[in-house]
Formats: C-alpha cells, sequence, structure tokens
C-alpha cells in the first residue's frame, strides 16, 4: 500500500511539474518524477520465484466477492487464487500491491511413499462417497492444476482416492493440503489382501447375504476388485502406489510357517547313580521351562490317567494366495488363524487323545498320536483357508514317577552289557599277552618242538630196534630149542653160560688167570678142562665146576 501511495504521489508531482515549471527545471523535476514513479511500479509488479518454490496469490483489491461456499478464487475473484506462480521472474502489474503474494515449498515425495491430498474446495462428495472419485492416470497432473480442478476437471472436495507416487509437486497449497505415507511394500513370500472403503463400480455384490458354508464355518464376504469389502484377488510382491486410507491392506505370509508350542512348566526328571557298593541310587530334580519368544504359546497339558502332562507341539503350515482373502475376511489374519483356530483344535484333540491313552504312549506311540492330530487338524485348517504340512510331538514332560522302573532297567542293562564287554576285553588283553610272551619264547619254543619231534624219532627208534631184538630171541630161542633136543638141554645151558661167561672175561681181563696147568682126559661132556685152563683158584672155574653134572652111579 505503501508503495501505491508512493507512485500516485511521484506521478502527481510529475504532472505537477510539466504544468507549473517551466524551462530546464520542468524538464527535470518532471523526469525524476516520472522515473522514480516507473522504478515504484516495477517494484510494486515484480515478483520472483525460486526454483524450490511456488509463488501463491491472494487477491486483497479490485474484484469481486467469492460465491457462497468457495474458498478459492478464480479470475477476477478475491481470496485466495487458483492461479499459482512457478519459478523465476514474473511482472504483475501492482501484483504486490492488489496481492498477497506468498512462497510455499515444492513437495518432494520421496522413494517407497505416495502423497495424500484432501482438496479444501470443489464439488460435494455424492451421498454415501468417502472419497472423492479417481482421476485417470493421464490426468494426474491436470488435476493439481487448480482451476482445472474446479472448472473442467470438476474436481471433488474432500479426501483425493488418487495418491501421487514418489517425484517432486507443484500444487496449489490453499487449495490442497497433503501428507506423506508409506507406499504398499509387498517382499516376496508375502501377498496383500485389499479391504477397500471404496465403491468403484456399479456390479458389486450385496454381502449382508453371504453365510457360513460346511467347507468354511467363517462367513467369508468377499468383493470383486473394485468394490467395497475384501477383495478376492490379491497383490502380489511389490511396490504398489494406493492410498492406505480407502485401502487397508493386510499382508499374508506365503511361506512356511513355523508354530511351536512349549515351556510354561516345570519339568520333573529322575536321576539315577551307581554307587561304590553297586547299587543303583535315584533322587528327583526340578527345572522350570519358560515359554520362548518366538513361541505361538506354552505347551499343551494333557491329562492322562490321573497325570498333567506337559506335550510340546510343533505344526508347519502355509497359505496358498488364493486362501489368504478367505483367511482376511473370515477370521483376520495369519495370527489369528493360529490364535483362534489351530490353537483351541491342538488343545481339544490332544485331550481327546489323551482320555483313551496311557501316558506312557506319548513316548512309545508318540508317531501315531501325532498322526491322528495331523489328521485331525489338516481337515480344520483347510477350512479356514490354512494348508497344514505335518505336526511334531516334542519330548513329553512324562512323570518322573512313572519313568523309574524303565530307567532303572535300562540302566541295570546298561551296566550288564558293560562288564560283559569289559570280560570281553579283558580276555582280549590276555590273548595279546599270551601272543606276546609266546611272541618273545619263540626261540625255546622252537627248541622246545624240535627236541619234541627228536624224542619222537628217538622212541620210533627205540620201538623198531626192540621189535629187532625181540624177533632176535625168538629166532635164539628156536635156534636153542633146536640144539637142546640135540644135545639135551643141561649142555645146551652150560654152552650158553660158557657163552656169557667168556663175554664177561673178554670185558674183564683180569679175572683171567692162566696158570701152566696139565690137563689130562676126562669123559666127555666135561667141563673140568676148561676150569683147568682158567686155574683152580679162578671163580669162573669154580663155576665150571659147579656147573659140572654130577656122575651117576652104574
Amino acid at each position: 500500500m505503501i508503495f501505491l501511495i508512493l507512485f500516485v504521489v511521484l506521478v502527481l508531482f510529475g504532472l505537477f511539474a510539466l504544468k507549473n515549471l517551466a524551462g530546464i527545471r520542468r524538464i527535470m523535476v518532471s523526469a525524476l518524477a516520472f522515473v522514480g514513479a516507473s522504478v515504484v511500479l516495477v517494484t510494486m509488479s515484480s515478483v520472483w520465484v525460486g526454483e524450490d518454490e511456488v509463488g501463491h496469490l491472494k487477491r486483497i483489491y479490485f474484484a469481486s466477492d467469492l460465491p457462497e461456499g468457495r474458498i478459492i478464487g478464480l479470475a477476477g475473484q478475491k481470496g485466495p487464487q487458483a492461479e499459482i506462480l512457478g519459478p523465476g521472474y514474473h511482472f504483475i502489474p501492482f501484483g504486490r500491491v492488489i496481492y498477497d503474494i506468498e512462497m510455499k515449498p515444492v513437495v518432494e515425495v520421496p522413494p517407497n511413499n505416495v502423497l495424500l491430498l484432501h482438496a479444501r474446495d470443489g464439488a460435494m462428495l455424492r451421498p454415501g462417497q468417502v472419497f472423492a472419485d479417481a482421476w485417470p492416470e493421464d490426468k494426474k497432473m491436470e488435476m493439481l492444476d487448480a482451476t482445472y480442478f474446479l472448472t473442467e476437471g470438476r474436481g471433488q472436495k474432500g479426501p483425493q482416492l488418487t495418491v501421487l507416487p514418489p517425484g517432486r509437486y507443484r500444487f496449489n497449497h490453499y487449495l490442497f493440503k497433503y501428507q506423506l505415507k508409506p507406499a504398499l511394500v509387498v517382499e516376496a513370500g508375502q501377498v496383500a489382501v485389499i479391504r477397500s472403503a471404496v465403491k468403484e463400480r456399479d456390479d458389486c455384490p450385496d454381502t449382508s447375504k453371504v453365510k457360513a458354508s460346511d467347507d468354511s464355518p467363517f462367513v467369508v464376504p468377499l468383493v470383486p476388485k473394485g468394490c467395497p469389502g475384501v477383495w478376492d484377488t490379491v497383490l502380489t510382491t511389490g511396490i504398489h502406489y494406493i492410498n492406505p486410507i480407502a485401502y487397508k491392506p493386510t499382508i499374508v505370509p506365503t511361506r512356511a510357517q513355523v508354530w511351536t508350542y512349549k515351556g510354561g512348566y516345570t519339568k520333573r526328571d529322575v536321576k539315577l547313580e551307581v554307587g561304590e557298593d553297586g547299587k543303583i541310587h535315584q533322587s528327583f530334580v526340578e527345572e522350570s521351562v519358560d515359554v520362548p519368544d518366538t513361541a505361538a504359546g506354552p505347551a499343551i497339558n494333557v491329562r492322562v490317567e490321573g497325570w498333567t502332562v506337559p506335550v510340546e507341539v510343533r505344526v508347519l503350515a502355509y497359505v496358498e494366495p488364493a486362501s489368504a482373502p478367505r483367511i482376511v475376511a473370515g477370521i483376520g489374519g495369519i495370527n489369528e488363524v493360529k490364535d483362534k483356530v489351530i490353537t483351541p483344535l491342538i488343545r481339544d484333540m490332544l485331550r481327546t487323545i489323551g482320555g483313551t491313552s496311557k501316558v506312557l504312549d506319548f513316548v512309545n506311540n508318540r508317531d501315531g498320536i501325532a498322526k491322528r492330530l495331523e489328521s485331525h487338524l489338516r481337515v480344520e485348517a483347510a477350512k479356514a483357508g490354512v494348508t497344514l504340512m505335518e505336526v511334531r510331538l516334542g519330548e513329553p514332560a512324562i512323570p518322573p514317577e512313572l519313568m523309574v522302573a524303565t530307567l532303572r532297567e535300562q540302566l541295570a542293562n546298561q551296566l550288564k552289557a558293560t562288564y560283559a564287554r569289559e570280560r570281553e576285553a579283558q580276555k582280549e588283553r590276555i590273548a595279546r599277552e599270551r601272543e606276546k610272551a609266546t611272541a618273545d619264547q619263540q626261540a625255546v619254543l622252537v627248541a622246545a618242538e624240535i627236541a619234541k619231534e627228536a624224542a619222537k624219532h628217538n622212541r620210533d627208534k627205540l620201538k623198531l630196534e626192540g621189535e629187532g631184538e625181540k624177533l632176535k630171541l625168538m629166532q635164539i630161542a628156536e635156534g636153542q630149542k633146536a640144539q637142546a633136543r640135540v644135545l639135551g638141554e643141561d649142555r645146551v645151558m652150560q654152552l650158553q653160560m660158557l657163552k656169557e661167561f667168556l663175554e664177561v672175561a673178554k670185558a674183564n681181563p683180569d679175572i683171567v688167570k692162566v696158570p701152566v696147568i696139565y690137563v689130562g682126559g676126562e669123559s666127555k661132556g666135561s667141563l673140568n678142562a676148561a676150569a683147568a685152563i682158567l686155574g683152580g683158584a679162578s671163580n669162573l672155574a669154580q663155576l665150571f665146576k659147579l656147573n659140572e653134572p654130577s656122575k651117576t652111579k652104574k
């Protein structure tokens, strides 16, 4: 306003100088006044907009009032203007007088984000309409032109369904409020189920008539894409630039999910020890088992034969992408399936099995119980849209009182087997020592073996010699018998004795004495002559005389 007053004053002063002054003074004063007025005019009319700015105009003077209910003024109307100023220099005659000029920043949308707009002006939303109609992809930039939005584009006031992807945007901040929201990012192994609040088509079904079926006890009101409700199609892996307020996404993992139920109980155990006396001694120990942070819940307590047995369960399941909308519409999500379907079914089924089983069946027939549980859960999980892969039971916390007898028997058998192995080891050690000693005495053993073989040969030699001597004596005896038949037994005996005596005399010549003796004739068969030769004093001679046969008297 000051510039306008100054401009008017300078112009009037210049006109006054032209009219009332003369000569050179007239020219100089009027020229100076008009130059000053021109400078003031240029200053009032010049606007500079920076590269990262958007010029906004709010008309104050010389315009008509806004229509009733309008916030943004078009050309010639007061108030915030639909027109904005881009970067650079702008000459608007008396712009700084008739407009209040304000700079707003260029809005930059970073990666993986979307820009949400809320129009302050425009056409009214239809009854029941929550978001303004979506703009076609090729009209998004025209939507940002406030003049087009309010005139030809027939833009609606309120939250805009259309969002803008990452980039830099110049738009009228008087018309649009804005906010940044994260884009929908669907990772690999996931799908996004959309619950829409917008009706974009006219053939949408009436979801109020949807009822539960035998295949699924849950009400599943699925709708086609573009209808309000849970869409029957999913958004797959990627970045989706959608309005997160109009389209509520639910991320459903399609990878295998592992739900474990463990911990949350006190584990009791029996400890067996073998004392120095060889007897087995037992004692009981307790350990608190906490629920891991990653577990789906605590172990399932099963009542069996009056005992409470904590059973740890591991469930492996996954969701088919086509089944994800059913889960979201009927239950809410994969965690709700776990909490509202799988966990109650596991508890109920295990308690039913426990009522018809024995405690040790959870140890001895664990696989059979797991298969029964798996077959039942597979059917029920399929109704909820979950595909069950397997069910495994962990080591149950069997009361130690029931395991004492079995453990003692196992320990006794192990001790027995250990003692047997020790005996075998001792035998092997003795055998090795024997082999070692045998190897150390090999020379002696060889000599003994040779001596043994020599003794065997000597025995055989003596045996053969004895047999030869026997045969010899037998032949001699036969000869003596024949001799006795001819000479008589007495003479044969004497001859034999003589032979033996001669052998002795030959071996002992000192016993023989040879005197010079005259030997006379004797009767036939007398040994006196031999005795005479040996000498009268000889023992042999005496022996001959003793063996002389006595003469019979005639």
